[in-house]
């Protein structure tokens, strides 16, 4: 199996918190914590997090509120095979969720 995905996540602004979709998908978010995007590519996370800022194939929370990437949360997984990243995207997700932050994943 080629391992060319990857996990990536996004640091988002915590003007997010105003999104009451965003805040119904986080009931157990700790005041404080950061807010992320958790998303997979099959390109260099680099490379995704600027096209989510210039609207392509974006998610409107990470063009909207991205603000950096969070490689420490992730480069240490990464590459891996397609069917690992999927798995891998909602673990982290959830994982984080745990930790009390604000997730949102595609």
């Amino acid at each position: 199996m080629r391992e060319a995905h990857n996990v990536y996540v996004i640091e988002l602004d915590s003007g997010v918190l105003s999104d009451r979709k965003f805040r119904k998908a986080n009931p157990d978010y700790r005041l404080g914590a950061p807010c992320v995007y958790v998303g997979m590519t099959g390109i260099d996370p680099d490379l995704r997090f600027d096209q989510h800022k210039a609207g392509i194939k974006a998610n409107k929370y990470a063009k909207a509120y991205g603000i950096r990437l969070v490689p420490e949360l992730y480069e240490h997984l990464n590459p891996m095979p397609y069917g690992d990243a999927q798995y891998m995207e909602v673990d982290l997700g959830i994982r984080l969720r745990e930790a009390g932050y604000g997730v949102w994943q595609a």
